[in-house]
């Protein structure tokens, strides 16, 4: 008898979540989900009677680390729990449903973006697929070792064998099952595949993974759908919108999310609402596209608005009580208590003067603006398919800094784009001297299957493109250096997060598959010496941006007013006023 069929009680289950914010809120609501239908969550993933691994396939090195998560969880249950179950969501299994199957037989069960509010029928699944697969191993076990004592009575009596008898080879979790092993074909990156990470593939399988993955997702959760949050108390992602329109042709993003779909505005209101009651400081609302939310839900609309030019003849075609990101801003601007609104993953394409205005007379609304550029070179513009020129950009960067007075405007770039010449780079590399943001990351472009620009000509080598993401961050270092710098001797607002620990004055790394790093060597250690609180500025976002260093005593999970007495690279360092 398995563990698992053994098992009295609530059924325990674990989750390991990897990947952005989005992916965090879907891993959020699998947990209220479960916890709502009577499960028990656990940290402990090898007593755990089944792990979901909540995967990103936004690059190489995203992909390879979700690959690594699965096969770990394998090993770990192999090793100490047979009898668990085992199921991969997210993004991989939604861009890779038909081959994951294959290249990960282990797996119980893959669910994509539309499955995750129902989990829980998922994970009886995955447990009755489990045992299943154990007791199929275990017959096929008996079956070999019956055969082995007829065979072995024959040639007691002098009967002939017909050649040595076949060694059952492994499965995970310590089954056994008279299949061969062969390498499997990887991936994802340039010919597709999980970069680095090469797997075995079993050609006989007791049972296959059930496979519960919708080709186009259209799921999007509303402000009933239960929820377990994951972060601190004092902060929460809300998901205002999911999928993406935008054609840029290095992203599958839209191939795995779908296409944009708004929450209505009262429903997100609601939300905040109940975090806010909830004791939440700071609201940071997510989305693919956060700049075209609500123009998805207008009456009679066909064709594209991706472009500048169509987005703001939309716009002013609107009715006077449809829903936008500026509606949506001023509404929760005009809730009671005192809160932060962050504002992320806005698109340069999409920004509107009302949308400035609307910043500015917004006192909750955090001075901070997230506007991934990618490049400024116009020849790299128009092969990303990002919609935008560079004086467009350089425009607009002009009117948001005139018009919201102090902001911090984060971006971020890709460099080793095919066809990026050393000017072109050159040209980017000025244009990061010049505009001095205050928040800044780069990627090396990963090349990706079913892309356009995964097909195209003049491919960057590996070396050219970790080169060139040196040189752009060294450029950045300088900036960040004089940002920090005229911080230094200003009061400034912080929402304090905790009590430093040693490892975090020690580690400066802080890495994001979508803001790339943005720290250099650890230098924090240099300076901060004794008893410290963690806290962040309006210009520092969760988990991707820079964080106040404050030597004194106050209330973690609440604003307060600091001044600050220095700074690292990245870093600033405070007391309390």
């Amino acid at each position: 008898m398995t563990k698992t069929s053994a098992k009295a009680g609530p059924i325990r289950v674990g989750l390991v979540s990897l990947g952005c914010a989005k992916n965090l809120v879907d891993a959020e609501v699998m947990l209220g989900s479960l916890i709502k239908d009577g499960f028990e969550i656990t940290n402990d993933a090898a007593n755990a009677d089944v792990v979901i691994v909540n995967t990103c396939s936004f690059i190489d090195t995203a992909q390879e680390e979700s690959v690594d998560a699965i096969l770990e969880s394998d090993a770990l249950r192999g090793a100490r729990n047979p009898g668990q179950g085992l199921v991969v969501s997210g993004c991989l299994p939604q861009r890779f449903r038909d081959e994951l199957p294959k290249l990960l037989p282990e797996v119980d069960a893959f669910i994509g973006i539309d499955q995750v509010a129902q989990i829980s029928e998922i994970v009886r699944k995955a447990m009755a697929r489990r045992a299943a697969r154990l007791q199929e191993a275990k017959k096929n076990r008996l079956r070999s070792a019956s055969s082995k004592q007829i065979r072995g009575t024959k040639r007691d009596v002098g009967a002939s064998s017909s050649g040595p008898e076949p060694t059952p080879s492994p499965l995970p979790g310590g089954e056994l099952g008279a299949s061969a092993s062969n390498e499997a074909p990887l991936l994802g990156g340039a010919g597709g595949g999980f970069v680095g990470r090469k797997h075995r593939l079993r050609t006989e399988v007791p049972l296959t993974p059930l496979v519960a993955v919708q080709p186009r997702p259209k799921y999007i959760p509303d402000y009933t759908t239960p929820r377990f949050r994951l972060t601190p108390r004092h902060f929460a992602y809300v998901k205002i919108a999911e999928g993406c329109n935008h054609p840029c042709s290095f992203c599958t993003i839209p191939r795995m999310r779908g296409s944009h779909r708004s929450r209505p505005q009262a429903d997100i209101v609601e939300e905040a609402r109940r975090l806010i009651a909830d004791g939440v400081k700071e609201l940071n609302l997510i989305s693919q596209d956060s700049t075209y939310y609500g123009l998805d839900l207008r009456p009679n609309r066909n064709g594209s608005i991706a472009a500048p030019e169509n987005f703001k003849a939309a716009t002013r075609s609107l009715p006077a009580d449809a829903a936008t990101l500026c509606t949506l801003l001023r509404a929760l601007n005009d809730l009671p208590g005192e809160f932060w609104i962050r504002l992320l993953y806005t698109h340069p394409a999409h920004w509107t003067d009302d949308l400035i205005r609307t910043i500015s007379e917004c006192p909750k609304v955090a001075r901070y603006v997230d506007m991934p550029l990618q490049h400024i070179h116009d020849n790299m513009l128009e092969r990303m398919r990002r919609e935008t020129s560079q004086q467009y950009i350089r425009d607009l960067i002009a009117r948001i800094r005139s018009g919201v007075p102090g902001i911090a405007l984060r971006t971020t770039f890709i460099v080793g784009f095919p066809g990026e010449t050393e000017a072109y780079f050159e040209t980017l590399l000025e244009f990061i001297r010049e505009t001095k943001f205050e928040r800044l990351g780069v990627f090396t472009y990963s090349q990706q299957e079913g892309t356009l620009a995964g097909k195209m000509m003049n491919q960057m080598p590996d070396r050219i493109k970790k080169q060139r993401r040196r040189r752009a961050m060294a450029e950045q270092l300088r900036v960040a250096r004089a940002v920090s710098q005229s911080f230094v001797g200003r009061e400034i607002r912080v929402l304090v997060e905790r009590t430093a620990s040693d490892a975090d004055l020690q580690k400066a790394n802080v890495i994001s598959w979508e803001h790339g790093l943005i720290r250099s060597a650890p230098k924090a250690s240099d300076f901060l010496k004794g008893s410290y609180l963690v806290a962040r500025g309006e210009a520092d976002a969760p988990d991707i941006d820079g964080r106040v260093y404050v030597r004194g005593r106050l209330l973690v999970g609440e604003f307060a007013s600091v001044k600050v007495v220095g700074h690292t690279d990245y870093d600033l360092i405070a007391r309390p006023v």
